[in-house]
C-alpha cells in the first residue's frame, strides 16, 4: 500500500508526469530536464528526487552529473503497472507531443556528452559544445518566439 501511495503522489504534478514521459526509451540528463520543463535545476532535481522515492526513475551518477531513466525493468510490478499506464494514457496529449518536439531539439542542441561540466542557471550544459554555441539551452524558446 505504502508504494502505491508514493507512486500516485509522485504522479499527481503535471511537470513530473512531463519529465518521466521525456525519459521514455531514453536517458536524459538533469540539464537536459531544466532545458525541458524550463524550471531552476533545483526545482528539477526536487521533482527526480520524488519519481526517484517513488521506485519510478532510476539515477546514474557520472562523476558531478546525474542521468535519469525509467525503472520499467527493475521496478516491481507496481511500477511498471504505473509507467505502463502513465504511458498509455498520456501518449497523445498535446502537451506531451509539444515535449516531445521541444526535446528533439534540446538533444539536437545539448547531446548527454555535453554534460561534462557543471549546468548554470538557464539549464544549459558548460561543456565545449555549450560554450560553442552559447544559446543552446534556448533553442525551443527561440523557435517558440520566431
Amino acid at each position: 500500500m505504502r508504494d502505491f501511495v508514493a507512486i500516485t503522489k509522485a504522479l499527481a504534478d503535471e511537470k513530473r508526469l512531463r519529465m518521466l514521459l521525456a525519459l521514455r526509451g531514453r536517458e536524459l540528463c538533469l540539464c537536459q530536464l531544466v532545458a525541458l520543463v524550463e524550471l531552476a535545476p533545483s526545482t528539477t532535481s526536487k521533482h527526480m528526487s520524488i519519481l526517484r522515492q517513488a521506485g519510478l526513475v532510476e539515477a546514474r551518477k557520472s562523476g558531478r552529473w546525474v542521468y535519469y531513466r525509467l525503472a520499467e525493468d527493475s521496478g516491481t510490478p507496481v511500477v511498471r503497472n504505473a509507467l505502463a499506464w502513465v504511458k498509455d494514457s498520456l501518449i497523445n496529449d498535446p502537451s506531451i507531443r509539444a515535449d516531445g518536439e521541444r526535446l528533439r531539439d534540446i538533444l539536437a542542441a545539448m547531446p548527454a556528452e555535453s554534460c561534462t561540466s557543471p549546468c548554470i542557471p538557464e539549464g544549459r550544459c558548460t561543456g565545449p559544445e555549450a560554450e560553442a554555441d552559447a544559446g543552446a539551452g534556448r533553442v525551443a524558446s527561440d523557435k517558440a518566439r520566431a
